[in-house]
C-alpha cells in the first residue's frame, strides 16, 4: 500500500508524521511514498525525518507520479476543501486533518466529490481525522458507556477544554474536537444546544469563553465549557448514567493530565480504573497512530473507514454556530 502526504507543516511533523513512520514500520507492505508541500525545503526535511521516498512541492504532480492507494491531507482548514475536493474527486481514499470544511456547505461539496469518484456505486472510501474518536482512553470511555445504556441510560456529560493565551479570533476550529467527543461519548447527536459568549475583547478581538448547554437525541443532556486564555491546558470529561459516573482526563500534547485517566464509578464505590501508558508518545496517547490503524486497516480490509464527512456534519454546523456567535442550534 502506497501513501502520500500532503502538507507537511508543524502539525504533520508533530502528529502525522510519527505515526505514519510507526505504522510503516509495523507494516512491511505499507510504503511512504511521497510528502508534498507549497515549502520545498519543508517537503525535504519531512521526507528526510519521516522515511518518505520521495517529496515534492507540487501535491498534484505527486499524485500523478507516485498513484498512491491512500493519501493523507494536513493543511490549514482554508484550504481543506479545495484540495480534499480534487483528491477526492480523482478517486484517491484520503484521511484528512480537521475541521472538514468551515461550513455545511463545504462539507457536502467534499462528500459530493467522494461520490463523483467512487466506483460500483460506492464513494471514495475516506476518514475524517477527528483524534479524540481514536485516543485510547476515550475509546474506553466510549465503550464502557455503550455497554451500560440499556441497564444505566446516559444522563450528562460535562466537556471542559481549557488553553493558555489561545488568542484566535476563531476559536471553533479547536472547539470543534470537544463538540464532536461529546457526541461520540454519548453515541447519539445534539437535538437542541444554546450558546453563550463570554468576549475578552481586551485581551485580543474575537477572544472568547464559549459555553454550550445541550440536550442530546437520546435525551441526555450536555454542557461544554471551551476557556482559551485560563491557566492550564486540560481537557476532562466527566459522564453520568444512572448509578455511574466516569472521570476522563484526556491526555493532550503538553496538558497537565497527560499521559491521562479514566476512573469509572458505581454506586459510590471505585468499579474500574485505567491510565495512559507512562513513557509513551503525544501521538499515540492523543489517538493518532490509532487513526491510521483505522482508516489504513479498513482500506485493506475492503471496510468502509470512519468518521465519513457525512458523520461530521452536525460537528460542523455546531461549529459554525460558534464562529457566526448564534445564540441556539437546532437539529
Amino acid at each position: 500500500m502506497k501513501l502520500c502526504m500532503i502538507g507537511c507543516g508543524e502539525h504533520a511533523a508533530s502528529s502525522h508524521g510519527p505515526a505514519q513512520a510507526l505504522y510503516a514500520g509495523r507494516h512491511p507492505g505499507v510504503v511512504l511514498a511521497g510528502c508534498a508541500d507549497l515549502d520545498p525545503d519543508r517537503a525535504a526535511r519531512h521526507r528526510e525525518r519521516f522515511g518518505f521516498a520521495r517529496s515534492y512541492s507540487d501535491a498534484w504532480a505527486m499524485l500523478e507520479a507516485e498513484h498512491p492507494d491512500a493519501v493523507v491531507l494536513v493543511v490549514p482548514d482554508v484550504a481543506t476543501c479545495e484540495l480534499a475536493t480534487r483528491v477526492l474527486e480523482q478517486g484517491y481514499p484520503l484521511l484528512l486533518e480537521k475541521p472538514p470544511g468551515r461550513t455545511p456547505a463545504e462539507l457536502d461539496r467534499m462528500a459530493a466529490a467522494a461520490d463523483k469518484g467512487g466506483h460500483g456505486g460506492r464513494p471514495v472510501p475516506h476518514q475524517v481525522a477527528f483524534n479524540r474518536r481514536f485516543a485510547p482512553l476515550v475509546r474506553e470511555a466510549r465503550d464502557r458507556v455503550a455497554s451500560l445504556r440499556a441497564a444505566a441510560p446516559l444522563q450528562h456529560v460535562h466537556y471542559e477544554m481549557t488553553r493558555v493565551d489561545r488568542r484566535d479570533p476563531d476559536f471553533s476550529t479547536t472547539a470543534i474536537h470537544g463538540i464532536d467527543a461529546v457526541r461520540f461519548l454519548a453515541g447519539s447527536d445534539y437535538a437542541r444546544v444554546r450558546f453563550t459568549y463570554a468576549e475578552h475583547p481586551e485581551i485580543a478581538p474575537g477572544v472568547a469563553d464559549i459555553f454550550l448547554d445541550a440536550v442530546m437525541e437520546s435525551g441526555a443532556t450536555a454542557h461544554l465549557a471551551f476557556c482559551p486564555t485560563a491557566g492550564v491546558v486540560v481537557e476532562r470529561a466527566t459522564i453520568h448514567a444512572r448509578g455511574h459516573t466516569l472521570l476522563l482526563q484526556i491526555p493532550m500534547w503538553g496538558g497537565f493530565d497527560s499521559p491521562g485517566h479514566l476512573w469509572h464509578f458505581e454506586g459510590g464505590g471505585l468499579k474500574a480504573d485505567s491510565s495512559g501508558s507512562p513513557g509513551a508518545e503525544p501521538y499515540a496517547l492523543g489517538g493518532f497512530y490509532a487513526e491510521y490503524e483505522a482508516f489504513l486497516g479498513d482500506l485493506a480490509a475492503g471496510r468502509t473507514p470512519s468518521p465519513s464527512l457525512r458523520e461530521c456534519l452536525q460537528s460542523v454546523a455546531v461549529a459554525e454556530r460558534i464562529r457566526q456567535r448564534e445564540s441556539e442550534y437546532y437539529a
